[in-house]
């Protein structure tokens, strides 16, 4: 069986973007701690200016979810930290990080952004792999079982799912997947798949998407019922959205 891709559709559909700044405003760092050869790399989701004081900062940057309402944001942890040895896959990109910040040289900020965002990738990969969230969607994505569901809600977010399919997608009975379900990701399949729709509803609205295209599109024929749960979701009305992006 190929290997499913957990985090393309979480890259493709929510904005995810990387610049450099100053140690004050960034949330991601490697930095050399004093007395040490060691680089040490933090990333700090939910903060703004890392504290740099154990060692001379290698590079600074900020990864920017585009807002709080990213699902990929809410379902990190707090912080991921640690240790680059030399023969660690990421060891080389660090270093490229690292001699950009450096020297300081023309498009060098393009460069850094773009290093960031793989790195920035590669943190996502080694998250998963790791199983480093007790729950939420990096958890249900970590998990061999429920992935193979959640990747397909993911990917096909408009069809017609029911919990008997995703169980069977998963090789779960119907109880045993509802049952892990809650347990790993903490909501049940249909209100993971209902926030889920309505989380790239919002992005498509904001990019100027017409409401009752991006209604639809999302599984919902009546525009009330739409506007309804739209509203319960994010505390406005999807056309009001659209009017605060025109």
């Amino acid at each position: 069986m190929s290997k499913i891709d957990r985090l393309s559709a979480l890259i493709e559909n929510f904005r995810l973007k990387v610049v450099p700044v100053a140690p004050n405003a960034a949330n991601l760092i490697a930095f050399q701690p004093h007395n040490s050869s060691e680089i040490q790399l933090e990333f700090h989701p939910q903060s703004k200016g890392v504290e740099c004081a154990r060692g001379v900062p290698l590079f600074t940057l900020f990864a920017d979810f585009g807002s709080s309402a990213n699902p990929v944001l809410a379902a990190l942890p707090n912080i991921f930290c640690r240790t680059v040895q030399p023969d660690d896959e990421i060891a080389p990109l660090v270093q490229m990080l690292a001699n950009e910040q450096m020297a300081n040289r023309c498009g060098g900020a393009a460069v850094l952004g773009r290093l960031g965002e793989v790195l920035l990738v590669r943190i996502l990969r080694e998250l998963l792999d790791t199983n480093a969230a007790n729950s939420g969607m990096l958890a249900g994505l970590a998990d061999a079982r429920l992935s193979r569901a959640i990747v397909q809600m993911h990917d096909n977010p408009g069809r017609d799912w029911r919990n008997a399919d995703l169980a069977e997608i998963a090789g779960l009975s119907h109880s045993r997947f509802k049952e892990l379900f809650v347990q790993i990701v903490g909501e049940n399949p249909g209100s993971y798949l209902r926030r889920w729709r309505l989380t790239l509803a919002k992005s498509e609205i904001e990019r100027g998407r017409r409401v009752d295209m991006v209604a639809r599109k999302y599984g919902y024929q009546a525009p009330d019922a739409f506007s309804r749960a739209f509203s319960r979701q994010f505390g406005i009305r999807p056309k009001s959205l659209a009017m605060q992006h025109v």
